[in-house]
């Protein structure tokens, strides 16, 4: 059984989409719970979640503490940590299904693809600099979901009450070797991509990236992040 964590901050245009690709694993049981756990939203989110019969969790925003707070409420054998923009593709179930029936990978954890929900080739770009990011240094990152045991979590310490890269923060303990590229889309919303620039704003993202492993502390790099 498995709980589904999504934090969210005014995702009242996007949630739709991305619970009702869970509908399938509520059907089929393998869901057990989809908590959202909100940072004050002021849009209409908690009502679109609570339409939709998932469990909603509220405190202060902050996407580490808000992930922490939706992993401790949870009552699942395994965790599927989502976005609140992003819809996995159908195939998602049968993965899931086939990982988590591997007694093996109790001590693994799962991601998915990253597609944008673009047609412009600047997309489909950015899309292969992930894969390669994810083949050469086991990094993805958090709207390309994040699923693993209860267990495992609690022995990596769980997500922590980060500013910025609470995704890479956990990814690291996680280690290459244990982290498991599933072949099923996670569609995540490009608008940032848009608004900021394909350029831009993954130039941005690396800059972010490399202040933190230079050990800046994630509030800073925050201000960057924007």
């Amino acid at each position: 059984m498995i709980s589904i964590v999504i934090p969210t901050l005014n995702a009242a245009a996007t949630l739709p989409a991305t619970l009702a690709a869970l509908a399938p694993g509520r059907d089929s049981g393998l869901i057990e719970e989809i908590l959202i756990s909100d940072g004050g939203s002021t849009d209409g989110t908690i009502e679109v979640a609570q339409a939709a019969g998932a469990q909603v969790i509220a405190g202060p925003p902050g996407r580490g503490g808000q992930l922490q707070r939706g992993a401790v409420a949870a009552a699942g054998e395994w965790l599927l940590f989502l976005h609140g923009d992003t819809v996995l593709d159908s195939e998602w179930l049968f993965a899931v299904e086939e990982f988590t029936a591997d007694r093996d990978n109790n001590q693994r954890a799962a991601s998915f693809r990253f597609v944008l929900d673009d047609d412009h080739p600047a997309a489909r770009r950015l899309e292969r600099m992930v894969a390669w990011r994810c083949r050469k240094f086991g990094l993805p990152y958090g709207d390309q979901g994040l699923l693993l045991s209860r267990l495992y979590y609690g022995r990596l310490g769980g997500f922590r009450d980060l500013d910025l890269m609470e995704d890479v923060d956990l990814v690291r303990r996680i280690r290459r070797r244990r982290l498991v590229m599933l072949p099923v889309a996670a569609r995540t919303s490009a608008r940032r991509y848009r608004r900021d620039g394909y350029w831009r704003r993954p130039a941005r993202n690396l800059v972010c990236l490399g202040l933190y492993f230079l050990r800046v502390p994630p509030r800073y790099i925050a201000r960057l992040y924007g």
